[in-house]
């Protein structure tokens, strides 16, 4: 087994990922099990099975997630013993985890973690966005994916209490400024050099584009799961969410998102695609 070279900053979830020998990433149940203050294995072992419950219940096959295997373990002066152990998903990992003892610290880490990754990878294998072959493509069809988050952000603001077109202006500029380490719209504007005509997630290109949906998609989702009440809590709110994707990009080794190069504008992309929409009707209707 293929162990990844883990850096200072990743969390200690990251740092017990293996690999197999195809470099597929998984996590062994008893490390986690470890981790997650588990004395013995076996205390472990109804935290895995109302895992596996949980994935049959979201229609996800549970054999993609919880593979069972045996390993070598040394037991002193040179000899082996095998042991029974779980190769777990990313996303089994994000249900243990949901299903542990959530009184404990490092579980509500784990929580967090793993919840940020699998909504990441989520987004990485839709099967539209993985059949896109070039940037711009990429980039249209997340930031159509904002727009539509954005939308839905918003009606979940309005439901805690962000009404006025100012409060919510106020509201965004929380979530950014928990993403991109203190900078609010305008910040972000100067570091960019973008005028303040131009809309940011204009400018963004499929990596940026990809933390900001996560980060608008989980405020949403946490606004209407913990029923979130009034603009401050709701401002804390998506402050919190922004700045833990940000912690996550970080422990992944990923470039900050207001270091990322900026893009031309997204709007240039949409003319040139419904100039060729129009060029190949055309040429369609010439063909008849």
């Amino acid at each position: 087994m293929k162990e990844k070279r883990s850096n200072p900053h990743q969390t200690i979830f990251e740092k017990i990922k293996r690999s197999d020998e195809n470099q597929n990433e998984f996590w062994s149940a008893r490390d986690i099990a470890k981790i997650l203050e588990y004395a013995e294995f076996r205390n472990f072992l109804p935290v895995i099975e109302r895992a596996k419950e949980a994935c049959q219940n979201s229609d996800q096959p549970v054999e993609n997630h919880f593979v069972d295997f045996h390993e070598m373990v040394p037991i002193g002066s040179g000899a082996e013993r095998k042991i029974e152990n779980v190769k777990l998903s990313r996303y089994a990992c994000y249900l243990i985890v949901q299903n542990a003892d959530p009184a404990k610290e490092v579980v509500a880490q784990g929580q967090t973690y793993f919840a940020v990754q699998t909504r990441l990878q989520e987004i990485r294998q839709m099967d539209e966005y993985i059949q896109l072959a070039t940037e711009n493509e990429k980039r249209l069809f997340l930031r159509n994916e904002m727009k539509k988050h954005n939308i839905q952000l918003a009606d979940a603001a309005k439901d805690a209490g962000v009404i006025e077109p100012y409060d919510y202006a106020i509201f965004q500029n929380h979530g950014y400024m928990g993403l991109y380490g203190g900078l609010d719209a305008k910040g972000i504007h100067r570091r960019k050099g973008l005028k303040s005509s131009e809309n940011i997630l204009d400018h963004m290109g499929s990596t940026e584009l990809a933390a900001n949906l996560f980060r608008a998609t989980q405020t949403e989702e946490k606004l209407r799961r913990e029923q979130i009440k009034g603009k401050t809590k709701a401002n804390q709110a998506h402050y919190e969410v922004g700045k833990k994707v940000r912690k996550t990009i970080e422990e992944i080794g990923g470039a900050m998102p207001e270091d990322l190069p900026v893009a031309d504008s997204i709007r240039k992309l949409e003319k040139q695609g419904k100039r060729k929409s129009v060029t190949s009707k055309n040429k369609q209707s010439d063909g008849k």
